[in-house]
């Protein structure tokens, strides 16, 4: 299989099919090579099914997948950590909604995967599985230093987010805007959060996912508008917790 060129990062979808399928479409006007997801593909949202049929085929198509905390509870793995009552109650109806296949499938997906100097992991490189968050620039210097990957990507914090490790050791913090071409330069590493897809938390209610250019090594932060009131309505159609539905439409 030929290297990728253009990787589309998707990160924390959380069943929500009309945010995934919006970001899709709009990577498949940009040429793009290859997609990765950064886990968290169920949870939250009301169309787990669907967001795990399309995401089983671009599988079979390349496309690389990681497990997320929430993929992980639905098929019973205690490391998930899910904490609270509204977070399980979602997990339970998920599992109502899934088939065999769906559960063999994320049951099946790795903590993290490597594609030449890049990682993909869904919270950080130093303990993938206990889905501790990289909210700070320690918290990225220590993922950074847990890996020999230059370039990591990861999702969990439903924000886009970069960190630069420098040549002195310091890393700093940056919060990109969007289709804005960003150099990847060659010294240090990079922590590179593309945002969330299915659930933003940054105030844009907007789906949110990067494009990365291997040959270029730049990287492209993308806000896609996508049908939010028709996403809420299934949300509470299906009698999960309404204020899942409420954050869609104000991006918190």
């Amino acid at each position: 299989m030929t290297e990728p060129r253009r990787i589309a990062l998707l990160a924390d979808v959380h069943a929500n099919r009309e945010a995934l399928a919006a970001c899709l479409d709009h990577a498949s006007r940009l040429a793009v090579d290859r997609y990765v997801f950064l886990g968290d593909l169920v949870g939250y949202g009301a169309d787990p099914a669907w967001v795990l049929n399309l995401v089983m085929e671009l599988a079979e198509q390349g496309a690389s997948v990681v497990l997320g905390n929430h993929d992980a509870a639905v098929v019973g793995d205690n490391r998930s950590r899910i904490m609270h009552v509204d977070a399980r109650r979602v997990v339970d109806w998920t599992r109502s909604q899934l088939d065999q296949t769906h559960m063999q499938f994320l049951a099946g997906l790795p903590l993290s995967t490597t594609n030449s100097e890049l990682l993909f992991v869904h919270a950080n490189a130093w303990a993938p599985g206990q889905w501790e968050y990289i909210t700070s620039p320690f918290a990225a210097a220590r993922s950074l230093a847990a890996t020999r990957c230059r370039i990591t990507f990861c999702g969990h914090v439903h924000k886009s987010i970069m960190y630069h490790l420098g040549p002195n050791g310091r890393v700093t913090e940056f919060s990109p805007a969007p289709e804005v071409a960003l150099p990847l330069s060659g010294t240090g590493g990079w922590l590179i959060n593309p945002g969330s897809v299915g659930q933003p938390r940054d105030g844009n209610p907007a789906a949110s996912y990067a494009i990365h250019d291997t040959v270029k090594s730049s990287l492209i932060y993308f806000r896609v508008p996508y049908d939010t009131t028709a996403a809420a309505q299934k949300i509470r159609q299906a009698g999960l917790p309404g204020w899942l539905a409420s954050r869609l439409l104000e991006g918190i």
